[in-house]
């Protein structure tokens, strides 16, 4: 379904850019705090934005693929990535700890329930928290699917995606000596968390490039710069690994797609790029599949990143769906 066929009146840019009205952190455990921040209209309706890693954090272009004056937008660092302290901290780091964080933030803002969004890995935390609290869920948005299971990981970071990006692949892999790379999550798992401050930083910077590279169709210098900076890469690749190794923490390889009969009756919406090397297709295509409800946009020429423009136009118009359908009822 096209949705812009569907709706007229949909947009196709992102909106401009906004300052958020009001920003703070919260206190989520003894260890962790997390840093939000609320844009738009303090009266519209609640979303809440979750990022992709996990580790990668927020930023402000986040806030454009909302109407801010319809959309009351939170955006918040979950823990150990952007803001939010300790950095790079994987103590008492799963995904049900995010969970209880993202109804804590609920709970802070006075929020009863609301829409969700997330791509990449906020897919995953996306589908993960609405499983788990349906009822406070107004409709989803969902962008790049990653559904956490074995073969995903094995094709991304075990050398099924070099078959794609061979040049990328091989800095990625002459990191790790031959006799290590039987699994190169384990092998990068024993460097993000070595004594040795330089050996983390060398092993983020690698492991972030990696992803960076191929996370456009068309690559971005801007994109790939980011596995230069040592801040953002040590959260990035510390939280993100710490997370494959434990497999999501969740209780089974097909927990996500299992639980689609809690969420089929929300209005959903799945944009995924054809040619999305980080999250490829099939696992789009699975969850369309378990969930044929939800409406589904594969983007034609498009790869992972929500900042390519047809994967941020049909963001835009999903919203603007889900506004749609607020506004009848």
């Amino acid at each position: 379904m096209d949705l812009r066929k569907e709706f007229p009146e949909l947009k196709r840019n992102l909106y401009p850019d906004i300052e958020p009205y009001s920003t703070g952190f919260l206190k989520v455990s003894d260890l962790h705090t997390i840093y939000w921040e609320q844009s738009g209209n303090p009266n519209g309706h609640p979303v809440v934005f979750l990022h992709g890693g996990p580790g990668g954090g927020t930023s402000p272009s986040n806030r454009r693929f909302f109407d801010p004056e319809f959309y009351r937008i939170i955006l918040f660092d979950q823990r150990g990535a952007g803001k939010s302290t300790p950095h790079a901290c994987l103590l008492e780091n799963t995904t049900w700890d995010l969970i209880e964080d993202i109804e804590k933030l609920r709970g802070h803002l006075e929020i009863p329930e609301w829409q969700v969004f997330g791509g990449s890995w906020g897919s995953t935390l996306a589908l993960a928290y609405s499983q788990s609290h349906p009822d406070k869920v107004t409709g989803i948005v969902l962008r790049g699917i990653f559904l956490l299971r074995k073969k995903e990981i094995d094709w991304f970071y075990e050398g099924g995606a070099a078959a794609i990006f061979p040049d990328a692949w091989e800095l990625f892999k002459d990191l790790i000596p031959e006799n290590e790379r039987g699994c190169f999550i384990e092998a990068y798992h024993k460097r993000l968390n070595s004594d040795d401050n330089e050996t983390q930083f060398a092993a983020a910077r690698a492991w972030t490039k990696w992803e960076m590279m191929t996370a456009h169709l068309l690559p971005s210098e801007e994109t790939i710069k980011r596995g230069d900076d040592d801040n953002f890469s040590l959260a990035f690749a510390r939280i993100e690994n710490h997370y494959f190794v434990n497999k999501g923490f969740f209780p089974s390889d097909s927990y996500l797609l299992d639980n689609i009969e809690k969420i089929r009756h929300i209005n959903a919406v799945i944009v995924q790029g054809r040619y999305d090397v980080c999250c490829p297709m099939m696992s789009a295509w699975d969850l369309h599949k378990a969930w044929p409800q939800a409406d589904f946009k594969v983007v034609p020429d498009a790869g992972h990143s929500a900042n390519e423009p047809g994967i941020g136009a049909e963001l835009v118009a999903a919203n603007e769906k889900m506004k749609n359908i607020i506004n009848r009822n």
